[in-house]
């Protein structure tokens, strides 16, 4: 038992950093990646430097997609796009 009790607390720090921070990254990632693959053209999104435009073209092959803003059209990575931001942008406006 005095063997066992010297690993508890080391298996106690390990339990609680998964629950804390392994688990909710992995959800976080399955999300974005579900995001990611659900994109279609005219949603509204952000990419994560913050640029605003709207899907024109999906391009699977190479997994990127062509956002239309105010100067142009540009190719992005699906990744560089952000799903919290993209999100906030979409919601309905709380009067």
């Amino acid at each position: 038992m005095g063997d066992i009790g010297q690993f508890l607390p080391m298996i106690l720090i390990f339990v609680v950093a998964y629950f804390f921070m392994i688990r909710p990254q992995m959800k976080r990632q399955k999300d974005e990646k579900k995001f990611s693959a659900e994109l279609k053209r005219g949603d509204r999104v952000i990419t994560k430097s913050g640029l605003h435009g709207k899907v024109v073209d999906l391009n699977d092959k190479d997994s990127s997609c062509v956002l239309e803003t105010m100067a142009g059209k540009l190719k992005f990575d699906r990744s560089a796009i952000s799903m919290e931001m993209s999100a906030k942008l979409n919601a309905p406006e709380k009067k």
